[in-house]
């Protein structure tokens, strides 16, 4: 996959320094939702002279070429994932900040009848569910 933001922004004549593509790479490779900080120490590890002012640089660089998707689950920390990625729904446990990926036809459906019924034909959403456990420690 990360070959694959990295040839994206080739495509959209991103100029690809070899910090920017440690970077596509360790997005690419993500399985998770990651901070800029969170990135930079992943991007750091693979060399150490990549700069949290490099992360940033690149992830709003990625952003507004339509490489990265931003997300906000409501913890003050912007997260970033793949913005080519299949859709995708998102449950948030606020008490740990675990975030859950999901898929509900029944969902889908809802969303574009309400849409129809409205008067709209839907081309994307975007649904974040805030919840909590049901049984403490869970």
């Amino acid at each position: 996959m990360s070959d694959n933001i990295i040839l994206r922004c080739e495509a959209k004549g991103l100029r690809m320094t070899e910090q920017r593509r440690i970077i596509a790479r360790v997005i690419g490779a993500a399985e998770d939702h990651p901070d800029v900080e969170e990135l930079h120490a992943r991007a750091a590890a693979q060399d150490g002279r990549i700069s949290l002012a490099t992360v940033y640089r690149t992830v709003k660089l990625f952003e507004e070429a339509g490489i990265l998707e931003k997300l906000e689950f409501g913890d003050g920390r912007a997260r970033y994932e793949d913005a080519d990625r299949d859709h995708h729904d998102h449950l948030i446990d606020v008490s740990t900040g675990h975030v859950i990926e999901f898929v509900d036809p029944e969902i889908e459906a809802l969303q574009e009848r309400i849409a129809a019924r409205l008067g709209y034909r839907l081309i994307g959403h975007r649904l974040e569910l805030l919840a909590v456990p049901l049984k403490p420690g869970a």
